[in-house]
């Protein structure tokens, strides 16, 4: 176990070699404060918990940031673990650091009805902090590294749920910010919990084949050296073999085995300015056969991140592909370090400045108009999906989500654009709103003043959440009455659905609570919501869901019910001590229905078969509608859930996907990171190159599976997931 002086010492090591101006006496005083406010607080692995603290100080230093983010990481837990107030930071180590802290504090004392609403408010207020001060963020990765570092002391569940967190949230934030070194590790460290086998797999494959590869890449690098020193060319040069779950990633979207894969390794050439950069590729060139497809210039058209290098791939005298990235050393420096190197030459650099910033302003700008399942998604479109860099006519270079088309190009260059948007050119040529735009387009807006402002239909077309947002802010502004009619009919018919009567709603003393828990202050408002998209009528329903039905239980005449144990008949589900109630019924056999499998959480009603009891339905299952038919009308009968047992049901799920290599090997992944025991799948090819998949498998509740809807719509090229029904 490392000790408290282990880590002081290399703290302060990595402050002399990469921060030397730091103020060691503030850093001095923020570790005594640090070590005594968690002096009684352990790590999991038993240690004194200011270890943490010292640790996630040394990487900031690492990244070579100032005094005040140095000290900030040092007491980047007080306020959320210890009696530290704000308050007295900011009278102990100035306002900027309190405020670094306040940004990096966790909102654990706020209660929220799901881990998503937790997650996303942690999200926004890491945002919104970032807005102001980039470093917060900073010590937020860093402090995330730390933590993967030291995962193999967190039970397995915590390990599977942080690692995958860091692989949605935390990896991709730090390629965002160009921080290629640190997002490599994250990805790495967290591949280990999340595929155990797989990652053991390739170290094993790379260990055994480690003389091999270091001979190939000192062969290399010795021709490389040669050459330009011949010409010369200062330069220094290194070859790596790529990270762990980048070749785990290749291996997945190629559906390729370790055997199959050659494309292992990078070279870097680092030289002194950008002209040599170009030298240095002609002569690559010149040593070695391109492959085709392969070269991108990041230096004359950098990332959204500030990356510039030059790549291209190579194929050498012994069949071997192989990478070579070309830069200068400034530009080295940005592409390990991301915006932290930024940091260093210019002091005091606040997010708001640049244009990289673009991305942040674009999340605050939307956060207010999603619920956390659309924020979440929203992320993963604007922050972490691939880009495509396109043009406006006048040369400016717009970058935009993977995937965009005409309407999220309009909406990037202005709201005022999109809203008066009455068709788009593509290179020259008229194009559909729905076509996809890829690198290189020049795209072309043309608007109307006269137009009658977006269509409904675009937010299915759309890809950023910057296009979205906008539309249904244009929406909420613009259609009101026609949001408060259309939300209206919506919720009303959701309500019906669930034999629940809108009448409920004029309930003078429940009204208040509902609209509290949905949080707007009148009917008119939460139906303007449904309206223009910034709530569906069934997510509202959702969180009042549980107040309803208690309120029109207490309105009926009150029933004798009894809890049944679930008999087992024939192809029935394995769940144990489950239990329903049936209205009415002493005891009776109960079947789960095979058409729409529920699964305890579903809302359900229960039809009397004739030999088989009692069948168990959803309330939206197409067979549940005979229930309208007065012929069949005593053969329904209410049933709820008891509180189920640990056994799993078995459920499926239809999923609609574009047609690609390794679509399969995504869903089992998906399924297997949920702990999820996959029982068929079933696959056949649909019109327009897409397929479809029925997957069965075992859930123990509704909030599992909605977890794995989730997980599933998250795979690249998935159209739509949901319900089996039959």
């Amino acid at each position: 176990m490392e000790t408290f002086e282990q880590h002081y010492t290399t703290m302060l090591q990595a402050i002399r070699t990469y921060a030397p101006n730091t103020d060691l006496d503030a850093v001095e005083r923020a570790v005594r404060y640090a070590d005594e406010k968690h002096k009684d607080q352990k790590r999991k692995d038993g240690s004194p918990y200011i270890i943490h603290p010292l640790a996630v100080a040394e990487i900031v230093a690492e990244l070579g940031l100032d005094t005040d983010a140095i000290v900030g990481a040092l007491l980047h837990d007080c306020i959320e673990d210890t009696t530290a107030s704000h308050d007295e930071i900011a009278k102990l180590f100035g306002q900027s650091v309190a405020e670094l802290v306040e940004g990096v504090t966790k909102l654990t004392r706020v209660e929220f009805s799901t881990r998503e609403e937790q997650q996303v408010e942690n999200l926004r207020k890491m945002f919104m902090a970032m807005s102001k001060d980039i470093r917060v963020v900073l010590i937020k990765i860093c402090d995330r590294l730390h933590n993967q570092r030291t995962m193999e002391y967190q039970s397995k569940a915590k390990q599977i749920s942080k690692s995958e967190e860091t692989m949605d949230v935390y990896a991709p934030l730090a390629h965002r910010l160009g921080m290629q070194k640190i997002k490599w590790e994250l990805e790495d460290n967290a591949l280990q919990y999340l595929d155990p086998e797989g990652y053991h797999e390739l170290m094993d494959y790379l260990d055994a084949h480690k003389a091999e590869a270091e001979a190939f890449m000192e062969n290399v690098r010795k021709k490389i050296s040669d050459k330009l020193s011949a010409v010369g060319i200062e330069c220094e040069i290194s070859g790596r073999i790529k990270h762990v779950y980048s070749i785990y990633r290749k291996m997945k979207e190629q559906n390729k085995t370790l055997d199959e894969l050659y494309d292992l390794y990078a070279f870097r050439v680092i030289v002194e300015s950008i002209s040599d950069c170009y030298n240095v590729l002609g002569h690559i060139h010149e040593m070695f056969k391109l492959v085709p497809g392969r070269f991108k210039d990041y230096i004359s058209t950098p990332k959204p991140n500030n990356y510039q290098s030059l790549h291209t791939t190579v194929i050498g005298e012994e069949g071997i592909p192989f990478e070579v990235q070309i830069r200068t050393r400034e530009m080295h420096e940005i592409a390990e370090n991301g915006i932290a190197a930024h940091w260093k030459y210019k002091e005091g650099m606040e997010a708001g400045e640049g244009k990289e910033f673009d991305w942040i302003r674009r999340l605050l700008d939307s956060q207010q108009e999603t619920d956390a399942e659309d924020y979440l998604h929203s992320l993963k479109v604007d922050m972490f999906d691939d880009e495509v860099f396109v043009f406006s006519p006048k040369g400016k270079v717009i970058s935009l989500p993977a995937g965009s088309t005409p309407i999220d190009f309009a909406y990037a260059i202005h709201s005022g654009v999109g809203n008066t948007m009455i068709g788009a050119k593509i290179n020259n040529r008229i194009a559909g709103y729905d076509v996809q735009l890829h690198n290189g387009d020049v795209v072309e807006i043309l608007t109307s003043k006269s137009a009658k402002g977006p269509s409904r239909d675009w937010l299915n077309i759309c890809k950023s959440n910057q296009a979205r947002s906008k539309i249904k802010q244009w929406f909420k502004k613009e259609k009101r009455e026609e949001n408060i009619a259309r939300g209206k009919t919506s919720f009303e018919g959701e309500l019906r659905r669930m034999n629940i009567s809108p009448a409920m709603l004029q309930n003078e003393e429940l009204l208040p609570q509902l609209l509290k828990k949905l949080s707007f202050e009148s009917l008119d408002d939460m139906y303007a919501a449904i309206g223009y998209g910034g709530i569906t009528a069934v997510k509202a329903i959702g969180k009042i869901r549980e107040d309803l039905l208690k309120a029109s239980r207490s309105e009926a005449a009150p029933k004798e019910t009894k809890v049944l144990e679930i008999a087992q008949p024939i192809q029935q589900n394995r769940h144990g001590d489950s239990g329903v109630i049936v209205e009415d019924i002493d005891s009776c056999m109960i079947k789960f229905s095979r058409c729409c499998t529920p699964v305890p959480g579903d809302d359900i009603v229960g039809f009397i078969t004739k030999g088989y009891g009692v069948s168990i339905h959803r309330r939206d299952c197409p067979n549940a509608r005979a229930a309208n038919n007065p012929d069949l009308a005593a053969r329904w009968v209410n049933v709820s859930w008891v509180t189920s047992g640990d056994k799993p049901f078995a459920t499926t799920l239809e999923v609609l996907a574009e047609d690609r290599d390794a679509l399969l090997l995504d869903f089992a992944t998906a399924l297997t990171s949920q702990q999820i025991r996959m029982k068929e799948i079933v696959g056949k090819d649909m019109a327009g190159g897409r397929c479809q998949f029925t997957v069965t498998f075992e859930v123990k509740g509704l909030s599992q599976l909605t977890a794995v809807m989730n997980r599933l719509r998250a795979i690249e090229g998935v159209v739509e997931v949901k319900r089996g029904q039959n």
